[in-house]
């Protein structure tokens, strides 16, 4: 399987873990079957809830170098798969399936999010639920200029990354109803700070 580097994935994961005081409020009504969008080093398996019983991660590339990805996968209470797909292809997985989608800091490197959230909507059962922490386009119109005028170098320079992509209207453009929706300034450079976390559901 594809690798993203022995030491690209332990960086990956130092990063990603300054982000775990987010999650579990963000996983917190997760159950039942989940599909993950952005499955990365595993860092949610932690903090699911008892009401999971399984969770397919999806991620483009699938890593294998990194001890502490493998052990939270053999520490999680529920069986775990791995898939190398895009999440913005055709997803393998019948219509419906899914009790919960989850997308942690996914949407802003997704090259055709629109895309990719039609999928997420198609795979989600009717009463199922989207769950979903971003960072993505600041309140203040200031802030949003520069965003605007960074984003090209950012995102040339972290992986496909996009700094200034308003999630909630992609959200809302790709089918969702928001069932609810903070908006709030974590730490970190105020151009990557603003969070959208939220809860979609798919409308019957």
């Amino acid at each position: 399987m594809p690798d993203r580097g022995w030491l690209q994935a332990r960086i990956l994961d130092w990063m990603m873990r300054q982000m775990n005081a987010l999650r579990p409020a963000t996983l917190a009504p997760a159950e039942g079957e989940v599909l993950e969008v952005g499955f990365g080093t595993g860092l949610n398996l932690t903090y699911y809830p008892a009401a999971v019983r399984r969770v397919i991660g999806i991620d483009p590339l699938v890593i294998s170098s990194l001890p502490a990805l493998e052990s939270r996968i053999r520490s999680a209470p529920f069986p775990v798969e791995r898939h190398a797909l895009r999440a913005d292809g055709d997803l393998p997985f019948d219509s419906g399936r899914f009790e919960s989608v989850v997308s942690t800091w996914t949407l802003c490197s997704i090259p055709d999010p629109a895309r990719a959230l039609k999928e997420m909507r198609r795979v989600l059962k009717p009463d199922g639920r989207f769950l979903f922490v971003e960072h993505g386009r600041a309140p203040s119109d200031s802030t949003a200029r520069w965003q605007d005028r960074l984003n090209p170098v950012w995102r040339r320079i972290a992986g496909g990354c996009n700094m200034n992509r308003p999630i909630e209207r992609l959200v809302q453009d790709g089918g969702f109803e928001l069932a609810s929706l903070e908006r709030f300034r974590h730490r970190g450079p105020r151009l990557l700070a603003h969070m959208y976390r939220g809860v979609a559901t798919r409308p019957a």
